[in-house]
């Protein structure tokens, strides 16, 4: 559960940090200054709540290791094997759910817009 949590941090911190990058570098020339200062303080703020997640997947990950070692005391080989397969696949496929979450919710969007401009 802990793992979930984690990665879905991680992955929301990245999102936000990517749209706030963006929006800065979508800012003319004569854009208002304190939108560029409010931009940057807020990817100040990203970039350090990023870094607190990734110290917080690292804590994980060592209790991981340590919950591992002690399931490994317990199971046969095979089941370990199993065991530490589903371990490694849960962190992708929440990546690779959050992902398609995110291009279903784009994709409706464009939708929604298309159907606006007709």
């Amino acid at each position: 559960g802990d793992l979930d949590k984690v990665v879905n941090l991680l992955l929301s911190l990245s999102g936000r940090l990517a749209r706030v990058e963006t929006a800065l570098g979508s800012l003319g020339p004569h854009a208002p200054a304190e939108d560029k200062v409010a931009l940057r303080e807020k990817q100040r703020l990203l970039v350090a709540q990023l870094e607190d997640a990734k110290e917080l997947k690292e804590h994980v990950g060592r209790r991981e290791e340590a919950v591992g070692a002690m399931v490994a005391r317990y199971l046969p080989a095979e089941h370990l094997q199993d065991y530490q397969h589903f371990i490694k696949m849960k962190s992708a496929l929440i990546a690779e759910q959050r992902e398609l979450e995110e291009k279903i919710k784009l994709g409706q969007e464009q939708l929604l817009c298309l159907r606006e401009s007709l």
